[in-house]
Parts: C-alpha cells; structure tokens; sequence
C-alpha cells in the first residue's frame, strides 16, 4: 500500500498513543478517512479546542482552562471547601480516583515519579504542594503514589518535605498490590486502599 506522506505522519503519531502500535494505527486512520465528516472535522476541532484553551496548572497540577491564572488560592476549584489533598503521580491516577467516588478532597499532581526517565525531583510539583498546604490550612495528606519502587520513592520524598508543616501525611494501604498502578485499579481495590490508610511516622 502506498501511503502519501500525510497518512505516513498521522500513522506514527498516532501509534504514539498508550496501547496503541502500527497496526491499530493504521486500522484508526483508515476509519478516519472512511468517515471525514462524521469524525475528521469534529476530531480535528476539538484537537484545536483543546490545544488552545486546556493546559496543566503550573501550581496544582491538574487540567484546567487556559483562562485561568493560577495561584495558590485558585487552585481549589471544587465549591467546597476541603481540609486534605490527595497526591497522585499523573492526572490519569486523578481521573481513576474521582470515577470511583470514594475520595472528596482536593488534588495534586505531581506530573511523575522522581526516578522515571528524564524526570528529577526539581520537574515534580513538590514545592508547590509544600506551598498549596501551608496557605490553605491542609490537615491531611494522603500519599496515593502507586506500589512500585519509584512510586514509594517519590512518596517518601514528598513525606520529607511536608515534615516542618506538621499536616497529618497518610498512605495508601491494605488493597494496594505490591507494583501496582492506581490508575489500573478497581474501585474497590481503591476503596479498600483508601479507607485503610495509615499515618507516617514523621521520625
């Protein structure tokens, strides 16, 4: 099959996408161009849309409009008012958590894990969760980075640095899988791991 360079193009970024390789990719682009008007057009401008008007909070983390500027106080968009933040690694954990219904509370994310690829503490939103925690009066912080070695990592660093707010900081317990992902869990492998965390010794 000969493909115009166009097709080429679309093919490989699209078998970028998690789960996704050559073949799915090829079997993706073939639909879009069997359906131009029925997807390509919509596809495309939401694309757009979304390029241009969603972008990841610099502060907390999380997606939110471009138009809004960010700064400490702002970033508590739910209308209630909450004492506790749960830490997650990316928003993909944030969207697994808020589907399942069992957490009501703020959310950070921290865009990674210290020992992931390219990624150095310095890149992870920590400072700002230290700073997110201090101005609003955060009780509890519950640590829901996943099972695996660079998780538990990352929570440990993050518990360190929280110590001289003196919050209440709490992890993720019974339920969670040793090397698991919490955005490959169930909801009630989360619920179990939510309602028994536990306290870290600050010691």
């Amino acid at each position: 099959m000969q493909n115009t360079s166009e097709i080429d193009v679309l093919i490989k970024l699209i078998s970028k996408l998690p789960g996704l390789g050559p073949k799915s990719a090829k079997r993706i682009v073939l639909k879009l161009i069997n359906n131009r008007d029925e997807l390509v057009k919509p596809l495309t401008k939401s694309l757009v849309d979304v390029y241009k008007n969603i972008s990841r909070c610099k502060i907390c983390g999380i997606l939110k409009a471009t138009s809004i500027e960010c700064n400490y106080d702002l970033c508590k968009i739910e209308k209630e008012k909450y004492a506790r933040i749960c830490v997650v690694e990316n928003i993909s954990d944030q969207w697994s958590i808020e589907s399942s219904n069992i957490y009501k509370g703020y959310f950070h994310v921290l865009g990674g894990t210290i020992s992931s690829i390219g990624q150095n503490k310095e890149d992870l939103l920590i400072n700002s969760l230290v700073e997110r925690v201090k101005k609003n009066k955060i009780e509890e912080v519950i640590l829901a980075t996943s099972a695996t070695v660079e998780g538990q990592t990352t929570a440990f660093y993050v518990q360190n640095s929280l110590k001289e707010t003196k919050t209440k900081v709490t992890r993720l317990a019974q339920g969670l899988p040793v090397g698991g992902e919490i955005e490959t869990l169930d909801d009630g492998t989360l619920f179990s791991a939510f309602k028994n965390r536990s306290e870290i010794n600050s010691s």
